[in-house]
């Protein structure tokens, strides 16, 4: 059996002694030896830079070292010594190193066989500002941040309710990261709760140090390019599927929680759809949807007409067609692989670039890549339009995750066209919606409220009906408590 899971000893110099082993090479570990009253002896460990130090010079060894004490006192007369309000007894190495490495500093004494963990945490924290990913027009300016805490209490703000539940569990042998799943009790299936639980617990890693591992060692299909959980940055989305029955992971160290479970429609809901009047939300959802369907099907479209189906293009466009490709030494099918994978790698540079360059590299290089290669002959202005369209049409789905899978399989029905035509894009298309019928995200149906058909879901899928037509949550979800609020709350002003 190793030093961590013994019981502390009574001998203060054997605790020392172990502790020491333990953190051999740490230099950042504190080992504060002092007496109390002058009389018991006793010691203080705590990781520099992760305990408020200031609060242990103050309210832990100036009480304990004041000539006010005029005898030997335990470890409870102690504790009574210090002003503070989060002190918890520890009784094994394995409970010191923990509350240690979690910057709460350990008090032993001598003949005292257990220690006390004094709350006395601290360390800096980024400031609470609004997700860059996630901006909205209309709506709350703040996001979550790496501090579990105080992601915990910006949840607490706004679900002020008592059935509000967070289960905690650590996960990893090394990082020993803090979960937190959180849902609402009377609201959330017991079902879904167990499940998410179960998943968890059968972890078994080294370190968690995004919730993006997480999200992978749960997830139903790890082979399918769409995601099945949502990850947001924005208190708001969190609390508004706590209230449809849904559960959020929340893991230390990182702002971006995870919610399950999600459907396919739940990646084109922007978080300003429910802020917004119902009729421009509609609208603007409606288009989300049909640049999706642009930004994966057109390339394939035009390789699929360009070369199999000329007669369904009008005379004077297809002559229009040929005459600019006229000097391009590539087919269609290779002409839109390479302007695919250039524009890709254009916008992952954009990304990864300093902020003050990334916009004006990503542009720029298009800019100039695309006229160089026209001038150049090597691709024709047609195909430049036609991914200048796509790539536009892809920025319209509000969520990273879910667009980039749409990017990725764009490209192998890119191939289906180029070798079947038209009959490869409609097989590829076919694939698709078969592959999205048998997904599941922790149960639920992915296409869900489309297959299966739930038609009073439907007020919140390709559009959204205005609030008071909202009465209902969603039915895989909350089917515990069905209803949101009172019925017949449609607004009728006086005449």
């Amino acid at each position: 059996m190793s030093n961590r899971n013994l019981p502390l000893s009574s001998e203060l110099d054997k605790n020392l002694q172990i502790l020491k082993s333990i953190y051999k090479g740490c230099i950042d570990v504190i080992y504060h030896p002092f007496l109390i009253a002058g009389k018991t002896k006793a010691l203080l460990v705590y990781i520099d830079g992760l305990s408020d130090t200031e609060q242990i010079d103050s309210s832990v060894l100036a009480p304990l070292m004041s000539k006010t004490i005029d005898k030997s006192i335990n470890l409870q007369e102690t504790c009574e010594k210090i002003q503070l309000s989060n002190i918890r007894v520890v009784k094994t190495y394995d409970d010191c190193i923990k509350n240690i490495s979690n910057g709460n500093p350990i008090l032993l004494m001598e003949h005292e066989e257990q220690g006390a963990a004094l709350g006395l945490a601290k360390w800096d924290k980024r400031s609470i500002k609004e997700p860059e990913s996630e901006s909205v027009i209309r709506g709350p300016r703040e996001g979550f941040v790496e501090t579990l805490g105080v992601n915990i209490s910006m949840l607490r703000r706004k679900i002020k309710s008592p059935n509000l539940k967070m289960n905690k569990m650590n996960i990893g042998s090394y990082s020993d990261t803090s979960i937190i799943i959180a849902y609402i009790e009377g609201i959330a299936n017991q079902s879904l709760i167990d499940e998410v639980q179960n998943r968890l617990q059968k972890v078994e890693i080294d370190s968690v140090l995004e919730s993006g591992y997480i999200e992978e060692l749960i997830e139903d299909n790890v082979f399918s390019p769409f995601p099945q959980l949502l990850d947001t940055e924005r208190p708001d989305v969190a609390a508004a599927n706590l209230l449809e029955g849904r559960v959020v992971i929340l893991v230390d160290g990182t702002p971006f929680v995870l919610i399950a479970p999600v459907s396919f429609f739940s990646f084109f809901q922007a978080p300003d759809d429910y802020y917004q009047r119902y009729f421009i939300s509609s609208v603007i959802r409606i288009m989300r949807l049909f640049f999706m369907l642009i930004s994966v099907f057109l390339p394939s479209l035009y390789v699929a007409v360009s070369s199999f189906h000329q007669e369904m293009v009008p005379t004077t466009l297809i002559l229009s067609m040929a005459s600019l490709r006229e000097s391009v030494p590539f087919t269609a099918l290779i002409e839109a692989v390479i302007m695919e994978i250039v524009f890709e790698a254009l916008r992952e540079a954009g990304l990864r670039l300093p902020k003050q360059v990334g916009a004006a590299v990503s542009i720029v290089g298009a800019l100039v890549i695309g006229q160089a290669a026209v001038q150049a002959g090597l691709v024709s202005p047609l195909m430049v339009i036609v991914v200048a369209i796509t790539g536009i049409a892809s920025f319209m789905v509000p969520r990273y995750s879910e667009g980039i899978a749409l990017r990725l399989i764009r490209f192998p029905i890119m191939m289906l066209a180029g070798t079947m035509g038209l009959y490869g894009l409609v097989l590829g298309f076919i694939a698709i919606v078969i592959h999205l019928c048998k997904l599941r995200s922790f149960g639920v149906p992915y296409l869900s409220p489309i297959a299966p058909t739930i038609g009073r879901e439907m007020k919140d899928a390709f559009i959204r009906f205005p609030w008071w037509m909202l009465n209902t949550r969603p039915h895989l979800t909350g089917r515990i408590n069905k209803y949101r609020q009172a019925p017949n709350q449609q607004p009728k002003p006086k005449k």
